[in-house]
């Protein structure tokens, strides 16, 4: 057995130096809410870019994908799927909500809606299902460090009040330093990750099975079927996997951090650049399942959510303390960091368009308190869901997307003279989405045609939407003829 005491040194150091490094980088910057949410939308493409890929780029890519690679197989391909349709929908959709944020001072999601719509009470809807669904992605982050730190400590740790302390960091970091300290920190974040992606990609197929290309082969002989997608209809089969890459592709940049993302940007070409370059990381996710199918092979036999340990499981074994100790920093990070954008986006949303456009809180100076007040109330929200929520990493992404996703009819239609809805049919739709969901989630039943249930609620959003709308037009007309 190694060390723990070498491992969780590593892990402590490397993110205590991180987050004093990115706070401290940050200290002539006066703080006011538009700086703290939205980075006085001064980031241009390298900035924005680090930012994005530190936000996108989690401990669910680290170790969720890996995971679904080792237990699911073929169907985890769909993560490599949907990020690059995404970035193409980005490249047109992200420059047209830029120029609304700019040119109306917007800072959050739901600022966007009340900017577009013209209604303040559908803002507060959307603030409202934003950070309901934010909280099982910050879980996510929970969930992996958890993982990393369990193994990292060699199982001799209390993993819940470790994370307790590693988030308890990340808030108070979140709490001083807003977005900017985000980006900062992400530059760390992506270096070390994109170091313990090849170490886990690359150099574990080969000290075990000579070349990555043998761990395929090996995967076949073992698993004929692993590398291929199911019947259409069958659990994860075909008509799953379209509709997934589908529904996640669209709510790739409906998330609430991804808005202040947007709106921090300098210009709409440094987000168009990022369009073009960020999917250069999805050739990380391909490494990743490299690392996925040769713990298969190493340690077989884990079952359920423990698949996400188990390239994790292969480092603790076989290599130095120090070496696991600095993988699991990687993923840490891989954590942290993009929790904190999450954190910041949930905070912003309920102090932005319900405590400041609701009037209960007057001012900027008392918005930015009340934002990084929120900040805390989120971390120990999502703290609170992780302690009672026990699911995979790719259960907890797949329930933030499913509600996020909810937001994209309204989101484009937006941008359309002739097709945009009334916002009644807006707010209908994202309530029938929502009802949808909980009905699946509380119910179990089966999706018709094996379809994700997301995509079902996001058909019957859009199918409220428009017919809720038709009869919008109708009385308008009729008042307008009166």
């Amino acid at each position: 057995m190694g060390d723990p005491r070498i491992a969780l040194g590593i892990v402590a150091a490397v993110v205590l130096a991180t987050l004093a490094a990115a706070t401290f980088s940050m200290r002539s910057i006066k703080m006011d809410a538009q700086q703290f949410t939205v980075g006085g939308r001064s980031f241009g493409s390298l900035l924005l870019w680090i930012l994005l890929a530190g936000e996108i780029y989690t401990s669910f890519t680290f170790l969720g994908a890996a995971g679904w690679a080792y237990g699911k197989g073929a169907p985890a391909f769909y993560i490599l799927c949907y990020g690059t349709i995404a970035y193409a929908i980005s490249f047109f959709l992200v420059p047209e909500i830029w120029r609304v944020g700019r040119a109306k001072n917007l800072v959050t999601s739901a600022d966007f809606f009340v900017a577009q719509y013209g209604s303040k009470a559908l803002g507060g809807l959307v603030a409202f299902i934003g950070f309901v669904f934010l909280v099982p992605y910050v879980t996510l982050q929970l969930s992996g460090i958890a993982l990393l730190l369990r193994i990292a400590g060699y199982g001799s740790i209390d993993a819940t009040a470790a994370v307790g302390i590693a988030f308890a960091a990340i808030t108070g970091f979140t709490y001083f330093g807003g977005l900017h300290a985000t980006a900062r920190a992400s530059v760390v974040k992506d270096l070390l990750v994109i170091v313990a992606v090849i170490f886990a990609g690359i150099v574990l197929p080969i000290h075990f099975f000579g070349s990555p290309a043998n761990v395929i082969t090996r995967v076949l002989a073992q698993k004929p079927d692993w590398m291929t997608i199911g019947p259409a209809t069958a659990p994860n089969g075909t008509i799953w996997f379209v509709s997934t890459v589908a529904l996640t592709a669209m709510g790739f940049f409906m998330f609430p951090q991804s808005f202040a993302a947007a709106f921090s940007a300098k210009s709409p070409r440094a987000i168009r650049n990022n369009a073009i370059f960020l999917p250069f990381y999805q050739l990380l996710l391909l490494l990743v399942y490299f690392a996925g199918f040769t713990a298969l092979l190493v340690v077989p036999g884990l079952k359920g959510p423990d698949a996400d340990q188990s390239f994790m499981l292969v480092v603790q074994k076989y290599y130095p303390s120090w070496v696991l100790g600095f993988v699991a920093a990687a993923g840490t990070l891989a954590g942290l960091i993009p929790a904190s954008g999450q954190i910041l986006g949930a905070a912003s949303l309920i102090a932005k368009n319900i405590l400041v456009d609701y009037n209960i809180v007057r001012g900027d100076r008392a918005q930015t308190v009340a934002t990084r007040v929120l900040v805390i109330v989120v971390a120990a929200l999502a703290f609170g869901f992780w302690a009672i929520a026990r699911t995979s990493l790719v259960g907890l992404l797949l329930i933030a997307y499913s509600g996020i996703s909810q937001f994209f009819p309204g989101v484009v239609l937006s941008f359309s003279p002739r097709l945009k809805p009334h916002p009644i049919a807006v707010a209908t739709g994202l309530i029938v989405g929502i009802a949808v969901l909980a009905a699946y989630a509380g119910t179990g039943a089966k999706t018709p045609f094996g379809l994700n249930s997301g995509m079902v609620a996001l058909a019957c959003n859009t199918v409220s939407l428009f017919v809720v709308d038709a009869f919008a037009r109708r009385r308008v007309l009729r008042e307008l003829v009166a």
